[in-house]
């Protein structure tokens, strides 16, 4: 992934209604810009950039979410970046599409959506370090989905009924940004 690239698509975003996506693009373009290793899951001091998919169904109504297994919680799909992966889309999207199933607009032009940069607690392979997550906002062409292996459920959540789910207050903003 060309790191020079990320950076120009990035560095002009802007909410200053979410301070916290802000601070969050602080540091992620900080990890960018002097990081040998930005992407690598193993560079767990100060973390690594991730991708995770804000997926909205055609009618704009709901919202792709997956119940994580080890985290025990609803988030937006999402994981590491691979080799394979040319761009952050990219990874989002594949991440949406391994993690869910879910049938990706084609002709939707993905854009980048918000950030955060959170905790991710050990394993006990790895040890406690950071995400720097990139939201990339995605559009379903339908709204078949299917459980995978990292995943317990997978819902389209309609909008309205968010708070049922416990989503993180970023996705909140997110999601108010993506409908209007």
């Amino acid at each position: 992934m060309n790191v020079a690239q990320l950076v120009e698509q990035i560095e002009h975003w802007s909410d200053e209604r979410d301070g916290g996506a802000m601070k969050s693009l602080e540091l992620i373009l900080h990890l960018l810009r002097y990081s040998d290793r930005p992407f690598a899951r193993d560079q767990h001091i100060p973390g690594h950039i991730t991708a995770t998919a804000l997926v909205l169904n055609e009618r704009t109504d709901s919202v792709l979410l997956v119940h994580h297994g080890r985290l025990n919680r609803w988030l937006l799909p999402g994981g590491h970046v691979e080799m394979e992966d040319e761009t952050i889309f990219d990874a989002a999207r594949r991440e949406a599409i391994e993690e869910t199933s879910v049938q990706l607009d084609q002709d939707f032009a993905p854009y980048v959506a918000g950030f955060d940069v959170h905790g991710i607690p050990s394993n006990g392979k790895e040890p406690y370090h950071l995400h720097h997550d990139i939201l990339i906002g995605l559009s379903a062409t339908n709204d078949s989905i299917a459980v995978s292996e990292e995943s317990r459920a997978v819902i389209w959540c309609p909008i309205a009924e968010l708070s049922r789910y416990d989503v993180p207050r970023n996705i909140l903003l997110r999601l108010d940004s993506a409908t209007r």
